[in-house]
């Protein structure tokens, strides 16, 4: 999530295009009715997933982060709230995996934040997150956006 010192500051300089970039799509009419896929938007550096996926119990997932992108997590519709925790100090259930810049860690989301149809939540590398609780289908967008 955006909240850090500014000690860190200096890791968002760049950001500002790939945002708007990722918000642009986003807001582009028509979004709900896209396939599940992938989509370019500035080639690798900025790219979105649009997937229809069921809601699962905190149990039932892994605390999740990504070193070289931010995720911009979009409800399109159904009931979801997202875990997080700050992923200093995180303990390893997975290795990093540089092709799939994906890494899981032990433990519980330290807060779990509900984030209702239309409404986004930005995860920045710093950030260990839990996506699909709920309940039913959730429909989403995941826009990709290179911090490097």
């Amino acid at each position: 999530m955006i909240l850090d010192t500014l000690g860190n500051a200096g890791k968002y300089t760049g950001l500002k295009i790939g945002l708007s970039e990722a918000f642009g799509f986003l807001d582009q009419p028509g979004l709900a009715e896209l396939p599940d896929g992938k989509y370019e938007i500035a080639g690798e550096r900025v790219y979105a997933m649009i997937s229809h996926d069921q809601g699962r119990t905190v149990s039932d997932g892994e605390l999740e982060a990504h070193r070289k992108y931010l995720d911009i997590q979009f409800v399109i519709s159904g009931n979801e709230s997202m875990g997080w925790k700050n992923r200093e100090g995180l303990v390893n259930s997975m290795e990093y995996d540089e092709e799939r810049d994906l890494e899981f860690f032990k433990g519980e989301p330290g807060s779990i934040m509900r984030v209702p149809p239309g409404s986004f939540i930005v995860f920045l590398p710093s950030d260990a997150h839990l996506p699909l609780i709920g309940k039913g289908e959730i429909h989403k967008v995941v826009v990709k956006v290179a911090v490097g």
